[in-house]
């Protein structure tokens, strides 16, 4: 297409998740509550995980670096979401969407890598435990996490590159409360197919792999326990069966959103606020109410700072 005597845009407007005052009122109070739970949620984890010597198996190491995706993940949306309920134009230049859009495959493949290693643990845990030791030191440890970094950046680098090279010179009403990859490359005035073949290949391909690789793994991994004494078997399955519903809740709305880029859904904008706003609350509930040991030591710090 011509753009030669197109104006270049340099923001995009946000529509939103509705246009309807009442609806926006009810969202932002509880958007509100999610976001007031989320971080503090997150931040005692970490401080639960930091503080206590009993929780210093690679599990929990792997958990506090979840909780602190999480808190982080819960700065990218739902504060701007907040104050677009109360604007009248919700405008987001384009250097502002660039930066969001990185950030946030920066940090939700990051968490995806991340439950891949914790599923490699658990693996090692349940499967080889006398070379659990050997397999998951301190040192293997920093590596897995500096692995997951890396890769979590590639990818995000991929994605912002998909979009600096598109041409935006006609409408700039960005169907969304936030920028991502889909919506932002259906507003680029030329063909954008083949972009958005590279984006079902970089990340709906990507996560859909990662989740059935998840899932064949714990399946391995349950048949492997149901071999064992019952020794132990509870706690086993229990930690397992949380980690896989947080890959059902982790790895369900992305495969909706990335892996069908070419239509537009009326549950679009519901999967998404679940996926950005919803997930990362559901991480510190589900692992604070099913890990008696987190549980337990989480009591005991609150304890202790309720009697200073």
């Amino acid at each position: 297409m011509d753009t030669g005597n197109s104006t270049v845009e340099t923001e995009f407007i946000l529509l939103g998740l509705t246009q309807s005052q009442e609806a926006q009122i009810l969202l932002f109070v509880l958007v509100s509550m999610f976001y007031l739970i989320i971080l503090p949620g997150n931040v005692l984890i970490i401080l639960t995980i930091r503080s206590d010597p009993g929780l210093n198996a690679p599990l929990y190491f792997f958990l506090g670096n979840l909780a602190f995706l999480d808190a982080s993940y819960s700065f990218i949306v739902s504060p701007r979401m907040l104050v677009d309920f109360f604007s009248e134009k919700k405008v987001i230049s384009y250097n502002c969407c660039i930066t969001q859009l990185f950030f946030l495959h920066f940090l939700d493949v990051g968490e995806m890598f991340l439950l891949v290693i914790m599923a490699f643990d658990r693996y090692i845990a349940i499967c080889q435990p006398l070379h659990y030791a050997t397999v998951m030191s301190p040192r293997v440890c920093y590596a897995l996490l500096l692995a997951l970094w890396l890769g979590a950046f590639a990818h995000s680098i991929v994605q912002v590159a998909l979009i600096l090279y598109l041409p935006f010179c006609g409408p700039n009403q960005l169907d969304n409360f936030f920028c991502d990859v889909p919506q932002v490359i259906k507003l680029a005035c030329t063909d954008t197919f083949v972009v958005e073949l590279l984006m079902v290949s970089n990340s709906g391909l990507l996560t859909l792999l990662c989740f059935l690789g998840l899932l064949a793994s714990y399946a391995i991994i349950l048949c492997r326990i149901k071999r064992h004494s019952s020794e132990g078997k509870s706690k086993a399955i229990s930690t397992c069966t949380t980690h896989i519903i947080i890959v059902f809740l982790m790895f369900g709305p992305a495969i909706f959103i990335y892996t069908s880029p070419f239509r537009v859904f009326p549950a679009d904008k519901v999967v998404a606020l679940f996926h950005t706003v919803i997930f990362p609350l559901l991480n510190p509930v589900i692992y604070t109410l099913r890990n008696q040991e987190v549980k337990a030591s989480m009591i005991k710090l609150l304890c202790q700072h309720r009697a200073f």
